[in-house]
């Protein structure tokens, strides 16, 4: 089995049919001059030591030493096989609100942005712990499902913004109740729900949704990003702000953080809120809760001996284009006497 690192040097391959474009273009034009200069068959035999062949080899070694140099820098991945591994730690499902008012700029850059800074640096300072991630506003959308991959679940949280889920409100019940999917209802590992949220336009069923998790053993962190002054929700257009968000009456909207909300589903599940705009204060909290938090065995499937192989190919490549610079144009001796490309004039 393998993987490929950094396919985007896949595109620099596009260099070779541009090279050999030019090639071709090359050797017509050569020809066109040489029939121009004089009489082929004369010119040949003015220059008896030159190759027809040799050129053609000199140029393809050298595309061979460009297509392995770039399968280089791409760093091919090769694992013998794949195995069970066992790890200790906890679930932790991250919902993360994505409604129109997580675009106010109360907290830089802004609301949905310091959530996602938030949930990156946890991730951060997790060790054995699986993740899976939940986008949320009108309705609740599984993200990333439960995994130990950190990189890929990093990858999804940077693409989710306000346009991951069309209907707009702020339905943390879906949300509590889609993560109780997420979880393995028969694995004894403990199971974290973290909400980042600003609490606002919640829906009535929060706390029944939350009394639900509890049964299901969810302990239930919430943090709040906003602040209780508010702000403003600009509308964009090539990130230039154009106006704010108007309500049905035509007034701008100022949306605000609602602690209340979130410490209530929090308390639920005897668990806790805290407020989002200090970054350190929040990591640091969360870490010292999931240290007394019991870890629990289980299992996960894992490549072994997935090595880099990158060094064979940039190896290749290198040596490739040694020889295409000692390769000269002139006809090779031994081959010459063989005539394998009937280069041998006619006496």
């Amino acid at each position: 089995m393998f993987e490929l690192e950094e396919k985007g040097y896949f595109y620099l391959l596009l260099i070779i049919p541009i090279l050999l474009g030019l090639f071709a273009y090359v050797q017509l034009w050569k020809k066109k001059k040489q029939a121009e200069f004089g009489d082929l068959q004369l010119i040949k035999k003015l220059s008896p030591e030159r190759s027809i062949f040799k050129p053609i080899l000199k140029f393809g070694v050298l595309l061979l030493a460009i297509f392995f140099l770039i399968v280089g820098l791409v760093n091919p991945k090769i694992g013998t096989k794949v195995e069970k591994v066992k790890r200790e730690g906890i679930d932790i499902v991250f919902a993360v609100d994505v409604s129109k008012s997580m675009l106010a700029e109360d907290v830089s850059p802004n609301r949905l942005e310091k959530g996602k800074q938030l949930v990156s640096q946890i991730i951060n300072n997790l060790g054995d712990d699986r993740i899976g991630i939940i986008a949320y506003s009108g309705s609740a959308f599984p993200v990333l499902p439960i995994t130990t991959d950190y990189s890929v679940a990093k990858m999804f949280l940077q693409s989710m913004n306000t346009s991951t889920i069309s209907s707009q409100g702020t339905s943390i019940d879906e949300a509590i109740q889609l993560s109780g999917q997420f979880f393995d209802k028969k694995a004894k590992t403990q199971k974290l729900l973290i909400i980042i949220s600003d609490g606002e336009d919640h829906s009535d069923n929060a706390k029944d949704a939350a009394e639900e998790a509890k049964e299901l053993g969810i302990k239930i962190i919430t943090i709040g990003v906003g602040s209780e002054n508010g702000g403003r929700i600009p509308l964009k257009i090539n990130g230039i702000v154009e106006g704010f968000q108007l309500d049905k009456n035509g007034e701008i909207v100022v949306t605000k953080r609602n602690p209340e909300v979130l410490t209530e589903i929090a308390k639920v599940t005897n668990g806790n809120y805290i407020d989002g705009n200090n970054t350190k204060a929040v990591v640091d909290f969360i870490t010292e809760r999931l240290k007394n938090i019991e870890k629990n065995e289980f299992e996960g499937m894992e490549m072994a001996n997935f090595q880099s192989q990158f060094q064979w190919f940039l190896g290749i490549g290198f040596f490739l284009l040694l020889l295409d610079l000692g390769m000269t144009e002139r006809k090779t001796k031994w081959v010459k006497k063989l005539n394998l490309f009937n280069e041998k004039e006619d006496e």
